[in-house]
């Protein structure tokens, strides 16, 4: 599976993330409303934001989402926890959009290009959210991801942290929201 493709909606591309993401997306993350309810709640410290930038470069799988006309980047997402067994699996997650955004559909249709691109090479997409992230449980279940019995701990600052996992099968994607 292809962790970094460039996809392309009606109003946006999404393509892999390059260096040159780094200042236009710190100045979306820079706003602490963006973080308020996720775990790493300080992202929008330079610092933590950096490593956050640097962790996605790296991972192999992180795409930059741009506005299809003007080409502005309007936040980042990635694939990440790719496993080819038992019809394959691929984890959906890191997702930040910039507040302008949010209730306009973005997130809907960037979900619906990466689960149609995801589900041509797996049978299974999870997600990992925060706990407390009420925006982004609402967000996941909005587009027919399940929450699962499943959760991962861990720590934060000293503090413990809970990821609940969410996830969609191929069939459900079929039947679901984003049909």
């Amino acid at each position: 599976m292809d962790r970094q493709p460039t996809l392309e909606t009606e109003r946006l591309v999404l393509r892999p993330l390059v260096e040159a993401d780094r200042e236009p997306l710190y100045a979306m993350a820079g706003d602490p409303a963006v973080w308020e309810q996720h775990p790493i709640h300080d992202r929008w410290r330079r610092e933590v934001f950096d490593a956050f930038f640097d962790q996605g470069l790296a991972s192999g799988g992180a795409l930059a989402v741009t506005d299809k006309a003007s080409g502005a980047v309007l936040g980042s997402t990635r694939y990440d926890k790719y496993d080819p067994e038992e019809g394959g699996v691929v984890e959906i997650g890191w997702t930040f959009l910039a507040p302008r955004y949010w209730g306009k559909g973005v997130n809907h249709e960037m979900k619906r290009a990466m689960l149609a691109h995801a589900f041509a090479h797996v049978a299974l997409v999870e997600f990992r959210v925060g706990d407390t992230n009420y925006r982004s449980r609402n967000a996941l279940e909005a587009i027919g991801a399940v929450r699962t019995d499943r959760y991962e701990l861990e720590k934060y600052q000293g503090k413990r942290v809970v990821h609940l996992v969410y996830e969609i099968t191929r069939e459900s994607f079929a039947s679901g929201p984003l049909s």
